[in-house]
C-alpha cells in the first residue's frame, strides 16, 4: 500500500518567502479539486531528498499524459476524516454527512477501475490508487435508507414506515378538524385570517383579541400588536398531542437507523481516512499536472552528484532554456536562457536598474524550488538542475528600524546567517552583494565572499554593479560574467541575458541621448581610463555581433521550419492522391466482380442448357479459362504505391524505429513498434501485440521499411511459393456490426465476415452485437462454439464495449 510522502521538510523559510514560493502554492491549490488535496497543496515544501524529488516530477509526469487522454478527476470527493473519526467514537452521522461519505467511496472506485491494468504506463499513480479505500459495501448500505436529497427514506425500516404513515393520517384529520374552524360562518368571523400555522411545533388558528373566551383554546402566542392571539382549540389537543409523539417517534428511529450506518463507517474508519490522505496525494498530482500545462512547463532533468565520488564540474551543470518567471505574465515575459559552460560554479550578473537582474535571479531561484517539489518549471524541453539540498537567497531591503539596522547590516546579517549552513550542495543567490556602503569597501567584501563561496564549492549567483567583480568574474575560474542588455536608442531594458559578456556602462551615451551638452560629455570622458573606454567599445562591438549571429540563426531556424510544413504538406497531398487512386481502382474492382458473377451465372445457365441438349461442353472451356483469368486479375488487391519513392528523404533513414507508428496492412490496423527482429517486428495495437512481417508493415505517411528488412522476407517467399498464403486475402477489418439485424441475418453476415476475417490472417477479432435483450448475444455465442475457425471467445473488456460485443480468438491457419 502507497503512503502519502509530502510531510513537510527542512528548508529555509525566510528563502521561500523571498523567492515568492508561497505564492506558486496557492497557484496550485487553485488547482484542487477537494480540501484535503489544498492543505497538501500549501503545505508543499522543495525536498532536500533526490529520489523523493524525482518521483514527485515523475508524478506529475504521469498525470500530465493520462490527463491529456483521458478526463479523470476525483469526481464528487469530500475530507471525510472527521466524520470517520466521529463514527468511529460511536457518534451518529447526519443525512448529509453519509451522503457525502458515499459520493467520496464511488469517486474512489471510479479511480480504481480508471487505473486498472495500467500499472505499466502509469506505475507511481497506480501505486497511489491502490491505497484508496474499498466501498465495504458502505455505498449500498447508505443508499438503502437515504435519499440523494438527504431524506431518510421511509424504505429505511418497516417500524419507519409504519409511523410516517400513521403521522400523514393524524395530520391529514387534524388538518380536517382544524379546517371546520376556518370554514365554518360562526367561528370564521371571530378569526384574524383564515389560515393555520404553527407555533411551538403545534398547529394554531389566529383569534382576534376581542374574541378571547369566546374559543375553548389553549393560547400559545400572540402578535406584536396584541390584536392577534394564536389559539388551539381544547378539541384538537388530544390530535396535536398524536402528531407531536409520532413526530418524536420518526425522530428516534431515523436516529437509530442513521446510528446503525454510521457504526459500518466507524468500523473502516482508518482505512477510510488512510484513503483520503491518498486521494488527496493523488488529486495532487492531477493539480501539479493543471498547472504545468497552464505553464506550458516542461519536466526539468535533475542531476545528483554525489559530492564523495564527483568533482565540481559534474556537479555545475545549470541549464535553463527559455525560462520564464511562473508569476509573470507569460505573454508578455522575456526568456531567458542560463546556460553557461560545464564548470562554472558561479554567475555574476551586471546590467542597469530596473533591468530584470533580481527577476532573472529569482528565476533560477523559484524554478530550483519548484522542481524539488515535483512541479514542472515554464522552461524549454531538454533543461537541466543540479540537485541542492539547501537554497538561500538574499535579495531586497533589510533595513529595519526595530532591530536598528541600516541597509548593509540587515544584508550583512543575512549574509553571515546562510554562510554557517551552506555547503557544497547549495545554491546561494545575493541580489546587489556589498550595497549599501562605501562602494570600494563594498567590492571588496563582494570578492571577499564570493571567493569564500567558491572554495565551499557552492552554487552562487550574484547581481551586482560594482566592475570590480566583473573583472574577478573574468580572471576566476569556475566564475562567468552574464548581462542583462540595454537599447540606448529607446532608453529602456530588454530583459534579455546574455551569458559570457559583462554588462557595459551606459552612463555617457544615456546622458549624451537625454541633451547633456556635449562640452561636459567629453569632460566627462577625459575623466575615465583610456583602457576602459577601449573594453566598452570592445564588449558593445562584440554584443553586436552576435547579435547579429542570433538574428541569422533565427532566420535559418524559421527557413527550416518553413520547409519542413511544406514537406509535411506535400506529403498530405501525396497521401491523398494515393487514398483517391486507391479508391478508385477498389471501385473499379467491384464494378469488375460484378461483371464476372453475372458472366458466371450466364456460363451455368449455358451449362445446363447444353446438358439438357446432350451436347459436349468443350464449346464454353476457353470462355471459363479466360473469365479465371479475369476473375484473378479482379481480386489481386490494390497496393498502395510508395509516396516517398524516388524522392529525397531529407536525412529520414529507411529503417524501423522502437516507439515509430506503423500499419499492419493486413489487419489494417495501426500500432507501435515495440521490438524489432531481423525480419520481422512487434507491434502493439490497443492492447494487444502481434508480431508481423516487415513488407506488411505501412509508415505512416505510406512509406515501405527498408530494402534491408524486406531481404529475410523476400527469401522466404521465393522458398514458399507453392504453398497457399492465408495473408493474400484483404482483411475485413477487426470488428463486425451486428446490430439491428435478426438472428438469422445475423449470423450469416458473422458466417461471411469470420470466413473473410480467417483468411486474411487476423488473430482476433470483434463482434459487436449489443447488450438489448441477450437473444442476439446468445445467438452469437451459441454460433460460435465449435466453429471451425474459432479457438476461443470471451466477453469484451470494460474499455471494448463489455457485455455489448465478444471478443473472438481465431484459429492460427
Amino acid at each position: 500500500m502507497h503512503r502519502p510522502k509530502y510531510n513537510p521538510l527542512t528548508m529555509d523559510s525566510k528563502t521561500l518567502n523571498v523567492l515568492e514560493y508561497p505564492k506558486i502554492l496557492n497557484k496550485l491549490a487553485g488547482y484542487c479539486d477537494f480540501s484535503a488535496s489544498m492543505e497538501l497543496a500549501r503545505q508543499l515544501e522543495p525536498t532536500d531528498s533526490y529520489d523523493l524529488a524525482v518521483a514527485r516530477l515523475a508524478e506529475t509526469t504521469e498525470a500530465r499524459k493520462l490527463l491529456s487522454v483521458q478526463d479523470v478527476s476525483i469526481g464528487a470527493a469530500h475530507d471525510i476524516r472527521q466524520s470517520a473519526d466521529l463514527a468511529a467514537r460511536s457518534g451518529v452521522l447526519d443525512a448529509h454527512a453519509l451522503l457525502d461519505v458515499k459520493s467520496t467511496l464511488i469517486a474512489t472506485r471510479e479511480l480504481k477501475k480508471t487505473f486498472e491494468k495500467k500499472d505499466g504506463e502509469y506505475p507511481r499513480l497506480c501505486l497511489i490508487a491502490e491505497g484508496l479505500p474499498e466501498t465495504h459495501g458502505i455505498v449500498d448500505a447508505i443508499s438503502r435508507v437515504i435519499s440523494d436529497r438527504g431524506e431518510v427514506l421511509d424504505s429505511a425500516s418497516v417500524k419507519l414506515a409504519d409511523i410516517r404513515r400513521n403521522l400523514r393520517v393524524a395530520h391529514d384529520r387534524l388538518m380536517s378538524r382544524l379546517q371546520k374552524y376556518v370554514t365554518d360562518s360562526k367561528t370564521s368571523t371571530m378569526l384574524q385570517e383564515s389560515i393555520i400555522t404553527q407555533r411551538d411545533g403545534r398547529y394554531v388558528i389566529p383569534l382576534r383579541a376581542e374574541f378571547k373566551g369566546k374559543i375553548k383554546a389553549v393560547i400559545h402566542d400572540q402578535s406584536s400588536s396584541g390584536a392577534t392571539l394564536f389559539i388551539e382549540p381544547l378539541p384538537i389537543v388530544e390530535a396535536n398531542n398524536q402528531i407531536r409523539e409520532l413526530q418524536l417517534a420518526q425522530r428516534d428511529e431515523e436516529q437509530r437507523i442513521l446510528a446503525e450506518v454510521s457504526s459500518i463507517v466507524g468500523e473502516h474508519a482508518s482505512e477510510l481516512k488512510y484513503g483520503i490522505e491518498n486521494l488527496a496525494v493523488l488529486d495532487l498530482a492531477f493539480a501539479k499536472a493543471k498547472y504545468g500545462e497552464e505553464l506550458k512547463a516542461s519536466e526539468p532533468e535533475l542531476q545528483n552528484a554525489d559530492s564523495k565520488t564527483q568533482n565540481a564540474e559534474k556537479q555545475s551543470s545549470i541549464k535553463l532554456l527559455q525560462a520564464r518567471h511562473p508569476l509573470l505574465d507569460s505573454d508578455t515575459v522575456v526568456p531567458v536562457d542560463v546556460d553557461p559552460r560545464e564548470g562554472t560554479r558561479a554567475i555574476v550578473i551586471t546590467g542597469p536598474n530596473t533591468g530584470g537582474k533580481t527577476v532573472s535571479l529569482k528565476t533560477v531561484g523559484l524554478l530550483v524550488l519548484m522542481a524539488q517539489s515535483g512541479l514542472h518549471i515554464p522552461v524549454q524541453s531538454g533543461s537541466e538542475l543540479p540537485f541542492f539540498k539547501s537554497v538561500y537567497a538574499d535579495i531586497g531591503d533589510e533595513q529595519s528600524i526595530e532591530q536598528s539596522l541600516s541597509t548593509f547590516s540587515g544584508h550583512i546579517t543575512n549574509i553571515i546567517r546562510i554562510l554557517k549552513k551552506i555547503d557544497n550542495r547549495s545554491l546561494v543567490i545575493f541580489d546587489e552583494l556589498g550595497s549599501g556602503t562605501d562602494p570600494q569597501e563594498g567590492a571588496a567584501i563582494a570578492r571577499a565572499i564570493l571567493s569564500h563561496l567558491l572554495e565551499a564549492g557552492v552554487m552562487t549567483l550574484v547581481a551586482t554593479h560594482y566592475p570590480e567583480l566583473k573583472t574577478f568574474a573574468h580572471s576566476t575560474e569556475g566564475v562567468v560574467n552574464a548581462s542583462l542588455e540595454f537599447d540606448i536608442k529607446t532608453l529602456r531594458p530588454t530583459y534579455k541575458l546574455t551569458i559570457g559578456l559583462p554588462g557595459r556602462s551606459n552612463a555617457l551615451a544615456i546622458a549624451q541621448k537625454l541633451g547633456l551638452p556635449q562640452s561636459i560629455i567629453e569632460s566627462a570622458r577625459g575623466e575615465i581610463n583610456p583602457l576602459d573606454l577601449r573594453a566598452d567599445k570592445l564588449l558593445d562591438d562584440i554584443r553586436k555581433e552576435r547579435n547579429r549571429t542570433s538574428r541569422e540563426r533565427e532566420k535559418l531556424e524559421k527557413q527550416r521550419v518553413r520547409l519542413e510544413k511544406q514537406n509535411a504538406d506535400l506529403e498530405k497531398r501525396l497521401e491523398k492522391i494515393e487514398d483517391e487512386r486507391r479508391e478508385t481502382i477498389a471501385k473499379a474492382r467491384a464494378e469488375g466482380e460484378l461483371e464476372v458473377a453475372v458472366l458466371k451465372r450466364n456460363i451455368d445457365s449455358l451449362k445446363s442448357q447444353l446438358k439438357k441438349a446432350s451436347q459436349p461442353l468443350q464449346a464454353i472451356r476457353a470462355i471459363e479459362e479466360k473469365m479465371e483469368k479475369i476473375e484473378e486479375k479482379v481480386e489481386q488487391p490494390v497496393e498502395r504505391r510508395q509516396t516517398a519513392e524516388g524522392r529525397p528523404q531529407s536525412g529520414v533513414s529507411g529503417q524501423l524505429r522502437l516507439g515509430e507508428k506503423v500499419t499492419v496492412s493486413s489487419l489494417n490496423a495501426e500500432g507501435v513498434v515495440t521490438a524489432l527482429g531481423e525480419s520481422d517486428a512487434e507491434v502493439q495495437i490497443g492492447t494487444i501485440r502481434v508480431r508481423a512481417k516487415m513488407s506488411d508493415l505501412v509508415r505512416r505517411n505510406g512509406e515501405a521499411v527498408s530494402n534491408e528488412q524486406k531481404v529475410e522476407d523476400k527469401k522466404q517467399k521465393a522458398g514458399s511459393s507453392s504453398t497457399v498464403n492465408r495473408l493474400s486475402s484483404a482483411s475485413p477489418g477487426m470488428e463486425v456490426d451486428l446490430r439491428g439485424l435478426m438472428s438469422e441475418d445475423a449470423l450469416d453476415k458473422m458466417e461471411r465476415y469470420l470466413e473473410q476475417a480467417y483468411l486474411s490472417g487476423l488473430p482476433w477479432v470483434r463482434v459487436i452485437h449489443g447488450k438489448g435483450t441477450g437473444k442476439l448475444r446468445q445467438a452469437v455465442r451459441e454460433a460460435l462454439k465449435g466453429h471451425s475457425y474459432v479457438k476461443s471467445f470471451e466477453e469484451g473488456g470494460h474499455t471494448e464495449g463489455g457485455e455489448g460485443v465478444t471478443v473472438v480468438k481465431l484459429n492460427a491457419g
